[in-house]
C-alpha cells in the first residue's frame, strides 16, 4: 500500500467519478481505473459500488478512505518539519482562501511572502467558507482563510482566530424611497435604516450556501422577515451589488465588499442597526490538532498583519 494507492482512492471517493478524479490527479483515467482494480484486487474486496449515478464507498472503502485522510496528513506534516530543517529554503503550503479574499489579500500578503521565502511553493484552494472547512477537516489544508460562521455552526475541531469584524451594509439605488428614512447615528459609518422597513421590497440574494446569503436570512429573520420577495438568486455579489444601484431590489451585503465597488457604481449604502449583530468576521482557520510548519506560521503572521494594518485605516465619522 503506496502514498499513491491512498492518494487514488482518497479523491476517486472525493470526486465520485473515475473521470473527475483522473483530472484533479492529471492521470489518465484508463490508467486510474486499472489501479484500483488492482487495489481492489491485493486487499480482496471492492471499495467501491458502481452506480447509475457515480461511485460510493462501501463499508469497506469507508475504513480504507479514512486511514488515507490519516497518513497522508502524516506524510504532509513529515513534509512541513523537513521544510522546517531546512530553514525554509524549500517546502510547500497547502492554503485555501475564498474567492473575494484571495483578490484583496494575496496580490499584497503573497508578494512579501514570495521576497521572504523564495524557495517554499504555495498551493491555493478558493472555495467557499463551507468547502474550506471541509478541506480543513480531510486534511487537504493547512489553514484557510475565510469569514468565521456563526458559533453555533463552528466545527469543533477547528480553530477559528478572529482578525477583522465587517459589518453589512443595506445596497439600493439612490433615488430609493427608503434613503428618506435612514438616519444620521453617532458611530456608524452610513445613515441607519433598520431592516424591518424592508419588509415589501424586493431582494437580491446569493445562494443560500454562501455565508453572505446565511447572514442576510439571519438579519431578515430578526426583522420579523421571515419570507422575503426575492426576485434573483445567483452567485455573484458583484452583479447584485450593480442590480441593486440599479434599482432593480435591494441586497444585504459586507460594507467591504462595497467599499471597493468600480469607480462609476452609484448606490446609496446604508448601516443596520447593531442590534441585528449584521457582521461577520475575517478570521485564519487551522485543524486544532495538525502541526503548522514555520512557512505556514509565517505565512498567517503575514495576514494578521495584514488585517491589522487594514484595521487602522477603516475610515470612521
Amino acid at each position: 500500500m503506496t502514498s499513491r494507492e491512498l492518494l487514488y482512492v482518497k479523491t476517486i471517493a472525493e470526486a465520485k467519478t473515475i473521470s473527475k478524479a483522473a483530472q484533479k490527479l492529471f492521470v489518465a483515467q484508463p490508467s486510474l481505473s486499472q489501479s484500483l482494480q488492482r487495489i481492489e484486487e491485493s486487499l480482496g474486496t471492492q471499495l467501491f459500488n458502481r452506480t447509475a449515478s457515480g461511485l460510493t464507498l462501501t463499508y469497506a472503502g469507508e475504513r480504507y478512505y479514512q486511514m488515507a485522510v490519516r497518513i497522508l496528513k502524516i506524510y504532509n506534516d513529515f513534509e512541513n518539519e523537513i521544510s522546517d530543517i531546512n530553514g525554509l529554503k524549500t517546502g510547500r503550503i497547502h492554503m485555501g482562501i475564498t474567492n473575494h479574499l484571495g483578490t484583496i489579500v494575496m496580490a499584497q500578503v503573497m508578494t512579501r511572502f514570495h521576497q521572504l521565502y523564495p524557495g517554499v511553493e504555495v498551493f491555493v484552494s478558493e472555495e467557499n467558507s463551507d468547502t474550506l472547512d471541509q478541506k480543513l477537516l480531510t486534511g487537504e489544508l493547512d489553514f484557510a482563510v475565510m469569514h468565521a460562521p456563526a458559533p453555533r455552526d463552528r466545527q469543533p475541531l477547528i480553530q477559528y482566530e478572529l482578525l477583522k469584524a465587517d459589518p453589512f451594509v443595506i445596497v439600493l439605488s439612490q433615488d430609493h424611497p427608503l434613503n428618506a428614512k435612514a438616519t444620521q447615528e453617532e458611530g456608524m459609518e452610513y445613515p441607519v435604516l433598520d431592516p424591518a422597513l424592508l419588509r415589501k421590497e424586493p431582494f437580491l440574494m446569493v445562494h443560500k450556501q454562501q455565508r453572505i446569503r446565511q447572514i442576510t436570512d439571519s438579519v431578515l429573520k430578526k426583522a420579523g422577515i421571515s419570507q422575503p420577495k426575492i426576485i434573483l438568486t445567483l452567485k455573484s455579489y458583484e452583479t447584485i451589488r450593480i442590480l441593486a444601484s440599479q434599482g432593480l431590489g435591494v441586497t444585504l451585503l459586507p460594507s467591504e465588499y462595497v467599499r471597493l465597488s468600480p469607480g462609476g457604481l452609484k448606490a446609496a449604502l446604508l448601516s443596520i442597526p447593531p442590534s441585528y449583530n449584521a457582521s461577520w468576521s475575517m478570521c485564519i482557520s487551522t485543524l486544532k490538532s495538525s502541526f503548522h510548519s514555520n512557512a505556514a506560521q509565517m505565512f498567517m503572521e503575514l495576514v494578521r498583519s495584514h488585517f491589522a494594518r487594514e484595521e487602522k485605516t477603516v475610515p470612521s465619522n
